[in-house]
């Protein structure tokens, strides 16, 4: 979720899909404005169909200034298709759906046979009245920059700055962005396409959205996917700080129960954390994982812990932990900890789960900050973390308003299946267990104990929600899933180098 977003990519790997002229039909009714186009999709190799309605910047307002919500379909491949599409929800906050579909579309290859796939570029998102700061600025980022907190918070400030210049930026436009006005234009999508339901399907952010979704229209949600589960009073950055935590303390403990392997070659690991942790900050010498030149720069507490918590979102990476930590406290070699911290998403196609920052701080700025507890319980390393750099920038963000029942979990008037990886750091099981508790005998929750941050990415589980969304009745869908292929999964093995096997 959201401090670093979810950028998961998946080879592109689609059937034929429908020629032009296709769109929604609501039991036989004529498909409704707006008509769709044909068009292209960077990364896409069939012609798609896409749309765009107008909507109010202020729902207050309806006559004001208007944004474009723009959407994507892709048709079903079969004539006699069904009429519920399914929805994708992208996460973030900030992230475009239209530019995550490539990635997405291998994964609900069953699903788009007879239904059609939909994806919406939420308002402040991709093509939808985007609020990005200037962009690919951290790339260019010299890793003195880049460890520079200071200097995040003045890039964040200009940010908000240029954003307030955009037409519908001005005049406090950065206060309509929330997640309930955003569920409000997906709906008048739904009522564009003519469709009577359709089937929801969020990750991390999304989920978010989903239950909000849900909450304004119970009556339009056939089924709903929850994958990483973000509820609404999750607050963000306090949950932060502890979720990353435990992902990491998982870590360590993991090594020290492989006592023929992590632990016989990394003994004093936890030891070694906290010598490195303490030790900052500090002048170091590293090569820049982007360029591969050499610099110099002041390591900090805090650029060390987000470069940590990043390889923590998917277990593969995680396991490269060891080796990394050992390496930068025993030899001050720490181009492996950079290295992991930029490698989650690292070959995908340019822009794809890029986040639209100013988004981004619309919405926690709205519906997280101002619940920031004074003195929660929060990560003993990670501590005040997130929460100190959010609060500062939310106090000068508009802010827009969030209505009290937007944090509220009513019982599902339709079946919900929620999935939760053991060894995510930001959307852990403990937050599905408790929203599945809310919601009621509708819900299922599938915990995968050894999956990071996105349980539908997992192969196997593509048939997990493809029988869920296709049963027929809801009896079938609320039938204990059989998702042993992902629950049995192990952790992976700590790499160890080869250098490191001689290590005592």
């Amino acid at each position: 979720m959201p401090s670093t977003p979810h950028r998961r990519r998946t080879p592109l790997a689609l059937g034929l899909l429908l020629a032009l002229g296709l769109s929604f039909q609501a039991h036989g009714a004529e498909p409704q404005a707006p008509l769709l186009k044909p068009c292209r999709i960077d990364g896409m190799p069939n012609e798609l169909q896409c749309g765009v309605i107008q909507r109010p910047l202020d729902p207050a307002h309806p006559q004001g200034v208007q944004i474009g919500i723009h959407f994507m379909v892709v048709p079903a491949m079969a004539r006699n298709k069904q009429p519920d599409p399914v929805l994708l929800l992208a996460g973030g906050p900030g992230q475009g759906a239209i530019d995550l579909a490539p990635a997405v579309l291998p994964r609900l290859s069953r699903l788009n046979n007879r239904r059609d796939l939909v994806f919406i570029d939420q308002r402040g998102t991709g093509r939808s009245a985007p609020l990005q700061c200037a962009k690919d600025d951290e790339e260019k980022l010299s890793l003195a920059e880049a460890a520079d907190p200071q200097g995040q918070i003045r890039r964040l400030a200009k940010c908000q700055q240029d954003l307030t210049l955009l037409p519908y930026g001005r005049d406090g436009g950065l206060r309509f962005f929330t997640t309930t006005i955003a569920m409000q234009d997906f709906e008048a999508v739904r009522e564009a396409l003519g469709a009577p339901q359709w089937n929801l399907i969020g990750a991390s952010y999304g989920t978010r959205a989903g239950l909000e979704y849900l909450r304004q229209y119970p009556s339009r949600v056939r089924r709903l996917v929850l994958d990483g589960v973000a509820p609404p009073d999750m607050v963000l950055p306090d949950s932060f700080s502890v979720d990353n935590q435990a992902a990491l303390d998982a870590v360590f403990s993991a090594c020290e129960a492989d006592a023929a392997s992590c632990a016989k070659t990394y003994p004093r690991l936890r030891a070694e954390w906290e010598q490195l942790l303490h030790g900052l900050p500090r002048q170091v010498t590293a090569n820049n994982p982007r360029t591969g030149a050499p610099e110099t720069f002041t390591l900090s507490r805090e650029m060390l812990l987000r470069g940590v918590r990043a390889p923590l979102y998917a277990p593969m990476l995680a396991a490269a932990l060891p080796a990394a930590i050992h390496e930068a406290a025993a030899s001050q070699r720490y181009e492996g900890l950079l290295g992991l911290a930029g490698a989650l998403g690292a070959g995908g196609k340019k822009g794809a789960g890029q986040l639209a920052g100013g988004m981004h701080f619309s919405v926690i700025c709205a519906e997280d900050a101002p619940r920031l507890a004074a003195d929660p319980k929060r990560g003993a390393d990670f501590g005040n973390l997130d929460a100190e750099m959010y609060a500062q920038v939310c106090k000068t963000w508009p802010r827009g308003e969030v209505p009290a029942a937007f944090y509220t979990l009513p019982p599902a008037p339709a079946p919900v299946l929620l999935l939760s990886g053991g060894a995510d750091p930001v959307t852990p099981p403990r937050h599905g267990a408790r929203v599945a508790a809310a919601l009621g005998p509708k819900a299922l929750h599938v915990v995968v104990p050894q999956a990071g941050h996105g349980v539908s990415a997992l192969a196997c589980m593509r048939d997990v929600l493809f029988r869920f969304i296709d049963a027929k009745t809801e009896a079938e869908a609320l039938q204990p899933p059989d998702a042993a292929c992902a629950t049995k999964i192990p952790r992976p093995p700590a790499f160890i180098p080869v250098q490191a096997t001689d290590n005592k």
